[in-house]
């Protein structure tokens, strides 16, 4: 069920139809969580009780230790057993093949032949987010930052809303239990702002991602077929699209539960014109940076023991970012190559703080060689194999290729001006708040006319977004 199909109109509308006309507050939290349960069932329903089971085994451990850490410490198994739980689930379905494979090449390397045993199970949708928000459910509750909550109804719609259930943004219990603890009010939705937010997530995935996705899927098929330009545009498409694809899900996301009541945090703030890779992930995919820093970067020392560790500590907690994206050396790869890039970033800065951005067009220049490291590391977050990518990134730097066919590069190379055209635009003047703020009927027949205009320009046949793998 696809934000941008028709089913999910009328599964929303169904959704938020009965929630807003319900006036308990209790049967409207169970309202919204059986039709999140209904939403994912939709993609496999056997699914389901892994989901519940998760929900469960984190809301029993969360009571546990709150009762433990009001007389003490906390039983020092505990914190091994959340650990062991939660992540044993993500190796079994997503990691055990990838990581049996490669002990089967390294001990090949020592001349000892070992066939990998492999498992033939299907990935489940979304289950790094959904696993990622239960265990800092527990984590917050272990550190003390928020108490238990008492209604496994509460703690099972937080991990399973439907919104934002299978690509983010990645919730903080923090942010969202609380917002369960009283009714909402239809008054106090801004529906300007969600049904804005929601078209301009749509344009993103339907009409830019989805439309750039027939170049780069052609080009990453069969680079060597490909003069450089076009192997160089695919790079560059896909960069565009991924942003589109992703963000376009945050948007719409955002925007779904806004009309319910709810708000979620922002998870993309044009990216792409950021000035330094440090800027670039203050940007991109907030939630799940911001994850990675306060559960994986700051726990393993942070800065605290000197700019050895601290260095230590940022590539290892990239790296690790990058296999959260999936069981591939390519994923390593793109995490080594961010995390690289961050600690050259720090040591730059250390030595030439803001010199080179005060000088004329400084900032441009930092911006353009960022986004081409960006784009460098997404060969290998897209390239099927890992010589796959090394031979598209040589094109892409060299500018060479052995290939003579190309890509009839004019609309999709148009697409990513008007992108980012837009993008610097409303980052300049604001102006989706200035659309906001309009008359309502410039509003709404802007709204329509975008709507139908955007409906038009959608390739045939929806595709998955591209966080589902994840």
């Amino acid at each position: 069920m696809l934000f941008i199909e028709p089913v999910f109109l009328v599964f929303f509308l169904v959704t938020a139809g009965v929630y807003w006309l319900m006036t308990s507050h209790d049967w409207r939290k169970i309202w919204l969580l059986a039709a999140s349960y209904v939403f994912y069932g939709a993609w496999d329903w056997r699914f389901l009780f892994l989901m519940m089971a998760c929900s469960a085994f984190n809301y029993v451990l969360a009571l546990i230790a709150e009762r433990q850490l009001k007389t003490g410490p906390a039983h020092p198994w505990l914190l091994p057993i959340a650990l062991l739980g939660n992540l044993a689930v993500l190796f079994y379905f997503k990691y055990f093949n990838f990581f049996a494979s490669s002990l089967s090449e390294l001990a090949a390397v020592f001349g000892a032949t070992v066939s990998p045993v492999t498992l033939q199970v299907v990935l489940p949708v979304g289950i790094s987010f959904f696993t990622f928000q239960a265990m800092s459910y527990f984590f917050d509750v272990y550190r003390k930052d928020i108490p238990a909550e008492k209604s496994i109804i509460d703690v099972s719609l937080y991990i399973a809303f439907f919104p934002q259930l299978v690509a983010g943004p990645i919730v903080r219990a923090a942010d969202f239990l609380p917002q369960l603890t009283r009714r909402r009010f239809f008054s106090d939705v801004n529906i300007r702002a969600s049904l804005l937010l929601f078209a301009i997530g749509f344009i993103k995935k339907a009409c830019i991602a989805d439309g750039l996705a027939g170049y780069v899927d052609r080009v990453f098929a069969d680079p060597a077929s490909f003069d450089a330009f076009s192997i160089f545009s695919a790079v560059i498409f896909y960069a565009m699209q991924i942003y589109c694809d992703f963000s376009g899900y945050s948007d719409m996301a955002i925007a779904a539960a806004g009309l319910l009541g709810y708000h979620l945090v922002i998870n993309f703030r044009a990216p792409y014109l950021s000035v330094n890779i440090t800027e670039f992930w203050r940007r991109w995919h907030i939630s799940l940076s911001t994850w990675l820093r306060d559960y994986l970067y700051i726990p393993l020392g942070g800065n605290r023991h000197g700019p050895r560790r601290r260095d230590r500590n940022l590539m290892l907690t990239m790296i690790l970012g990058g296999l959260w994206h999936g069981a591939s050396y390519n994923f390593i790869v793109w995490g080594f190559m961010h995390g690289l890039a961050l600690i050259v970033r720090r040591e730059w800065a250390a030595r030439q703080p803001l010199a080179t951005l005060r000088l004329p067009f400084g900032a441009f220049f930092s911006g353009l060689l960022t986004f081409y490291w960006v784009c460098i590391a997404w060969i290998f977050f897209r390239a099927a194999t890992l010589p796959a990518a090394l031979d598209i990134t040589y094109t892409f730097v060299t500018f060479r290729s052995a290939g003579t066919e190309q890509l009839a590069l004019g609309v999709p190379w148009s697409m990513v001006v008007v992108l980012m055209a837009a993008q610097w635009a409303d980052q300049k003047y604001g102006i989706v708040k200035r659309i906001e703020s309009i008359s309502w009927p410039a509003f709404y027949g802007g709204l329509g006319t975008a709507s139908a205009f955007a409906l038009a320009m959608v390739p045939g046949g929806a595709r998955p977004f591209i966080y589902f793998q994840f």
